[in-house]
């Protein structure tokens, strides 16, 4: 069971035995997260938006890639953008909470409760908090340098917002610097809140994994077929596969010896199954 299928679920539902379920409606009362891209220089204009959802009884997540300022990755980092935030949004009228991985377990159970009980309107984190968060009050998600994230991750953390009734945004915020994956992934995420097409997507920038170990993506060297594009010429292929062992379970008609014999060398041979297609 998946909400954000990565490049090797969507592979594994071509190649597998399984039977897929999809359910492609948001639970009755919600309503489409609206994404948006900006840039670092819209970053004034973005803090103005933040303002007016707190007025009007909103909580925001600031998602950053790092804890602090990184001398080889040119990317925000969270020690930094939280000095920033809380010299934007002051206190008393103002409360930041702050969550990062180096936290002790206690620090981070408080500074959570302090978000969920609405004590704090700004949760300023990195991707702890992407998972097994539920508050239905959070209505805006701005992640910081979200070229560093792939499509996976910037999906779950868009599903921390949008849990209520009101309309919810998140805003991908990333320096003019994109290389054309980030500039795809970017536009995919903006275009759509689908995670089976993010996944597809996923598939095509990523590949789609090791099949048969745990690796979750990598390019592999494919026969024939791609994963990415021939999704409904491979269900043909394996549903004609499964006619056949039904009609002729040890393929021993005539006209079946020369897949049985191929199958056999396939086997002797210590098989990736991954590659067959």
């Amino acid at each position: 069971m998946t909400a954000t299928p990565i490049p090797r679920t969507l592979a594994m539902t071509f190649y597998g035995d399984l039977d897929v379920t999809v359910i492609d409606e948001l639970p009755p009362g919600r309503k489409q997260v609206v994404t948006q891209h900006r840039f670092d220089s819209a970053r004034l204009a973005v803090f103005g938006f933040i303002e007016q959802e707190i007025k009007k009884g909103g909580q925001v997540y600031i998602v950053y890639p790092l804890i602090q300022e990184s001398e080889k990755l040119d990317y925000k980092d969270l020690m930094d953008g939280y000095e920033s935030i809380t010299r934007r949004f002051p206190k008393p009228a103002y409360q930041v909470s702050i969550v990062h991985g180096k936290m002790k377990p206690a620090d981070k159970e408080m500074e959570m409760q302090r978000f969920v009980s609405g004590i704090s309107q700004i949760m300023v984190a990195t991707t702890v908090i992407e998972v097994g968060v539920n508050i239905p009050n959070a209505s805006i998600m701005v992640i910081e340098s979200a070229e560093k994230f792939g499509l996976s991750q910037l999906h779950q953390l868009r599903g921390r917002v949008g849990r209520g009734a009101d309309q919810s945004y998140c805003i991908l915020m990333t320096s003019y610097k994109l290389t054309e994956d980030a500039k795809k992934r970017l536009d995919t995420m903006v275009r759509t809140n689908d995670g089976f097409e993010i996944a597809e997507v996923d598939l095509k920038l990523r590949g789609p994994g090791d099949i048969m170990g745990t690796q979750q993506s990598g390019l592999l060297d494919l026969k024939i077929a791609d994963l990415a594009k021939d999704g409904q010429l491979l269900q043909y292929a394996r549903n004609a596969a499964l006619d056949l062992v039904s009609e002729d379970p040890g393929l021993k008609n005539p006209e079946n010896r020369n897949i049985r014999q191929e199958l056999v060398n396939i086997v002797q041979n210590r098989p990736n199954w991954s590659r067959i297609s």
